[in-house]
């Protein structure tokens, strides 16, 4: 936790000695929310501290793994390992108590035969699959947003589908409401922050996935402005070359909103809140060029949320020539600073003790050519060849 703390003071550091402007860690954010939300709520927590002493007791003791591996075997079921979680990382908590759940039967077969330190009773097994249920979503968000390709426009849509899926009443919440509840007030009070920064709502407005439908119309009208205001002053500073480059027009590429197979709550909110926002009619008032490309990007369907946005404003750079460049500056921004903390991780595979004069030139194309290609190891061909 102390490292973590370390490197983000490092890295928020460095962007201020730049002079940028820096957006907070999404991941990190989410982590406090939850915190706050759930694990800090009494009996979640109760059920948290039973969950690691049986984890414990079967990691520290191979013959109580070997035991229940037996009964697994019995049971019919995979064997598995339990896994223990990191206090710092909320996910990892998740995947502790969802692999006991797993394992209930196992479990219960155990406790019959030989002792446990602990148990659940029935009430909080209960709670234990209503909490997992709860926050599915947010490891599935997670895990978005985790990702190289994440970037700031994520960050209003998820937020907003989070907010609409934890204000519906579902099944599961028996024992949880008051959890859930908590919650909601937790991302809303976290993620606030979010709303007065202009960069999310340029980066929002500009992904062809969220076009302006998770923005409501007096929100449209002012992000709309502000995007007019960006894209005039970035006009101002186009060149000739770009005039000309752009001449020749090939056709639109038409896009179309598609159903995302496999579709989970979290993506059905995207899909309502998309389609609520379908039939809204976009009139920017402006006869400019910038305008009229504004006018023509906002009546377009967003694409599926499983295609790239930059793929989208490559092939579509000279229908709309100002607002690719505008996508190409507000759209570089990760929402997290997990693929950053990869990044280091990488580094210390490179420079080690037996490699510590490695000059920073090639260490530096070393990790360009493992994060460009990350099927690569140091040790191929490839590698060598670029950097020596």
């Amino acid at each position: 936790m102390l490292c973590c703390e370390i490197m983000a003071a490092i890295m928020v550091k460095a962007i201020e000695d730049c002079g940028l402007n820096s957006l907070g860690c999404m991941a990190h954010t989410l982590q406090l929310a939850v915190h706050d939300g759930v694990l800090s709520q009494r009996s979640i927590s109760d059920c948290m501290a039973i969950g690691r002493k049986i984890v414990w007791h079967f990691k520290h003791s191979h013959l109580a793994m070997s035991r229940l591996g037996e009964i697994q075997t019995e049971l019919g079921l995979s064997k598995k390992m339990l896994q223990q979680d990191t206090p710092t990382r909320w996910n990892s908590t998740f995947y502790m108590m969802s692999s006991l759940l797993a394992q209930k039967r196992a479990l219960s077969a155990y406790g019959a035969e030989f002792e446990l330190p602990a148990s659940f009773s029935a009430y909080q097994w209960g709670l234990i699959e209503n909490a997992v249920t709860l926050l599915a979503p947010f490891e599935e968000l997670t895990r978005e947003i985790s990702s190289h390709t994440a970037t700031d426009s994520d960050v209003i849509p998820s937020v907003e589908a989070l907010k609409r899926l934890l204000n519906k009443s579902l099944s599961t919440d028996r024992g949880v409401k008051t959890t859930k509840a908590t919650l909601l007030e937790a991302v809303k009070q976290r993620f606030n922050g979010i709303y007065t920064k202009p960069l999310y709502f340029l980066a929002t407005i500009l992904d062809p996935r969220y076009n302006d439908r998770f923005f409501d119309q007096a929100t449209k009208q002012r992000v709309t402005e502000m995007l007019l205001r960006q894209l005039n002053k970035m006009t101002e500073l186009e060149n000739s070359t770009e005039k000309e480059r752009n001449e020749t027009e090939p056709p639109l590429k038409k896009t179309c909103t598609k159903s995302d197979g496999g579709a989970t709550s979290l993506l059905d909110m995207y899909g309502a809140i998309l389609e609520e926002n379908m039939a809204t009619e976009h009139q920017t008032h402006q006869t400019s060029p910038v305008g009229q490309q504004v006018n023509a990007y906002l009546s377009e369907p967003p694409i599926s949320r499983s295609e790239s946005p930059l793929q989208f404003w490559k092939s579509n750079m000279s229908h709309f020539p100002a607002l690719a460049q505008a996508a190409r500056k507000y759209l570089s921004a990760p929402c997290t600073s997990v693929d950053s903390e990869r990044l280091f991780s990488a580094a210390s595979n490179v420079i080690d003790e037996k490699r510590n004069r490695l000059m920073c030139e090639k260490a530096e194309m070393l990790l360009f050519i493992k994060k460009k290609h990350p099927t690569l190891t140091f040790t191929d061909e490839v590698a060598r060849q670029s950097c020596f």
